[in-house]
């Protein structure tokens, strides 16, 4: 096969561009990455043939500066730019100065991202065009209480959307008329923050509904195809968190419809390139085809395009290059076929207990299963930026059948291992495990509706307390002298900290290799027959003499040793204090607010004096492009405030401090 350029430089970072690279040197094409400050070390940097620096952290400064990204193309003799997806990869500008620098844009025409970037005229223009669109407003007039009369009209629930961009930035569900001007604030703000565009369209909800969406792929020579549907409804606040292929409880006749309105979209715009058309669609019932309706277009690839690779055999990526070198699409519609079903699940770094807000900090060791296809921008030793999203993974599984695919997915979740911070791998555990989705009567809705079920993890176990406490004073029954004493058997008393509080217990080791645990309120645990090999440690545990396995991976982090216990799934995160710093517990933090993580403040809805009830919405800070309200953690009178709207406050910083309410 002839390759397409001779050198490429991808616009982008972290997952998406390491994967650009993996293709582009396979068909033999020379990679240029770009950097920011805070990627100067990242995994795309290494893997490319070259890298050029384009600026300060964050990506105001670097990755949205579309010349210093245009002049490193020019500058290592790149012949075309591929775009990723987020940052410029739907910016028709940044395409139009790519072309008039000589270079080629992998991607669509401009005119064709200007003419679907935009919701309201992509509604109006698929209309035209015999697509089927939600009802709705999508017109010039912004005025809040204009838009609060037309979403009274179109009948509550309805969704405030953000014209601009995608990826659930700038779009709320609003129920009822007294929360909508606040949602419309909220939506506003965000879209200007994340587009540089304030401007929404109010949409019907539908209920019940379920998001699925067309893979779609054109050329320059009129050729379309569509590479069948992807079922995306597993979201949470508009963002998709489990993704499949095909979608379940598709038939053909419903299949072809979709598909068909799908291909004249693309068709409609002469469209060039990778892209997706995203349909609404009623989910109460069965499918049909008479029930699903045009939401937008996003023209780039998808973060979710590996399960359409999965189902096809089609390098997405490779169909871009070549479609952008000018050749003619690989294949036919008739060539394309669906082969058995994929998963993929977004592993991020977020804690799902404390309303998944995003989590920052080294990895000190990250592990995949090597039964999935793992798609990552990071390894061990690497951190996560308060700049970027957030993203760790993509754990992507495949398989005849929908169900072997699933029990795949929960399998690689439960070999995911992830030392240095919290992740969402125990929720997205717990969502392929949900009866609604494995039984495939599910909606957009079913997060939300299950939060609490989905988001409680399980309690600190024993067994993984005694795997730490094992591994906290290195112990090993293979070891000479194992439990020998001249009187009585080895004890070791130890003290480990989870989640802030103090756990004491005794081990006791017997000349036979048995390890006798106590201290806790339940009986001693014992662990009979107990190996370690490296990381690993597996042992026959209490009265039901089961075998256990686990990873177990120890980091040094200032005077503590952080203990991480990857068992049945779920991974623990222990510390040892070292005794002479003085630290048992985390001080009580009930009287104060903290920034949960870097970012700005962006309202604030206290002053000081102010009395307020627990739960009470204090105030909001943007970070990684999304939005976190600050509530109060109890009862009290705010007695401080540190920060006002438009500050940048660092993460763990005291915002504001409460004291007790006075008695009546």
């Amino acid at each position: 096969m002839k390759k397409p350029f001779s050198k490429i430089l991808i616009a982008n970072r972290g997952e998406i561009a390491c994967r650009v690279i993996r293709t582009a040197r396979r068909m033999g094409v020379a990679t240029v990455a770009v950097y920011s400050d805070a990627d100067a070390a990242a995994m795309h940097v290494a893997l490319a043939d070259e890298a050029v620096h384009i600026g300060a952290s964050p990506a105001s400064e670097s990755y949205l500066v579309g010349q210093r990204i245009i002049d490193a193309a020019l500058q290592t003799g790149a012949e075309a730019i591929h775009p990723g997806y987020g940052f410029l990869s739907e910016n028709p500008d940044f395409v139009d100065a790519v072309t008039a620098a000589g270079l080629t844009f992998v991607g669509p025409s401009s005119d064709a991202i200007r003419a679907m970037g935009l919701k309201d005229a992509a509604k109006d223009l698929m209309t035209k065009a015999g697509v089927p669109v939600v009802p709705g407003y999508q017109g010039a007039n912004q005025d809040a209480d204009f838009l609060a009369d037309q979403a009274a009209q179109i009948g509550y629930p309805v969704l405030i959307k953000a014209r601009a961009g995608g990826g659930g930035k700038g779009m709320r569900k609003v129920d009822d008329a007294a929360a909508f001007h606040e949602a419309l604030a909220s939506a506003q703000r965000e879209g200007q923050a994340s587009f540089g565009d304030p401007h929404v369209l109010v949409e019907k909800f539908i209920t019940s509904p379920r998001h699925i969406e067309v893979q779609v792929f054109g050329d320059n020579h009129g050729g379309a195809v569509h590479l069948f549907e992807r079922d995306c409804s597993l979201q949470r606040r508009h963002q998709k968190v489990i993704e499949e292929a095909p979608a379940p409880g598709m038939t053909d006749a419903v299949r072809d419809a979709m598909t068909g309105a799908a291909v004249a979209a693309a068709r409609a715009i002469s469209y060039s390139g990778a892209g997706t058309i995203e349909f609404i669609v009623d989910g109460s019932g069965p499918l049909r085809g008479d029930r699903f309706w045009f939401m937008e277009m996003n023209t780039r690839l998808q973060v979710e395009h590996p399960v359409t690779e999965a189902i096809t055999g089609v390098d997405l990526v490779e169909w871009q290059l070549l479609v952008a070198a000018g050749a003619q699409l690989p294949l036919t519609q008739d060539d394309l076929h669906i082969n058995g079903h994929a998963f993929e699940a977004r592993l991020y770094a977020e804690d799902p207990t404390k309303g998944f807000l995003p989590a920052t900090g080294k990895l000190e060791h990250l592990s995949f299963s090597p039964m999935a296809r793992n798609d990552s921008g990071v390894r061990s030793g690497d951190s996560i930026s308060p700049f970027y999203d957030p993203m760790i993974a993509k754990v992507i599984t495949h398989a005849a059948t929908r169900a072997d695919a699933l029990d795949g997915l929960l399998a690689a979740l439960a070999q995911t291992h992830v030392v240095g911070t919290a992740t969402n791998a125990e929720f997205l555990a717990a969502l392929a495990r949900h009866d609604g989705f494995v039984n495939e009567t599910f909606d957009t809705g079913v997060i939300e509706r299950d939060l609490t079920a989905l988001t409680t993890g399980e309690p600190l176990s024993e067994v993984h307390i005694a795997f730490a406490a094992i591994a906290a004073l290195n112990l090993d029954p293979a070891a000479r002298g194992f439990g020998f004493r001249l009187w009585s058997p080895a004890q070791h008393s130890l003290r480990l900290i989870y989640d802030s509080e103090l756990i004491e217990r005794q081990l006791t080791l017997h000349e036979t290799g048995t390890i006798v645990i106590s201290g806790a309120e339940t009986e001693p645990l014992s662990l009979q027959n107990l190996t370690v090999d490296g990381a690993t440690m597996t042992a026959r545990i209490g009265v039901t003499n089961a075998q256990v396995a686990a990873q177990v991976h120890l980091a040094r982090r200032n005077a503590e040793l952080l203990i991480s216990v990857l068992c049945g799934g779920v991974v623990r995160d222990l510390t040892r204090p070292d005794p002479r710093s003085g630290r048992v517990t985390t001080a009580d933090l009930g009287d104060v607010v903290v920034a949960p993580m870097t970012g700005t403040i962006v309202g604030l809805n206290v002053a000081v004096g102010d009395q307020v009830q627990e739960g009470a919405k204090l105030g909001v800070m943007e970070a990684m492009k999304m939005e976190t309200t600050m509530l109060a953690p109890r009862a009290g009178t705010v007695s401080e405030v540190s920060c006002a709207v438009g500050d940048a406050v660092e993460g763990g910083s005291v915002l504001i401090r409460f004291e007790e309410l006075a008695a009546e």
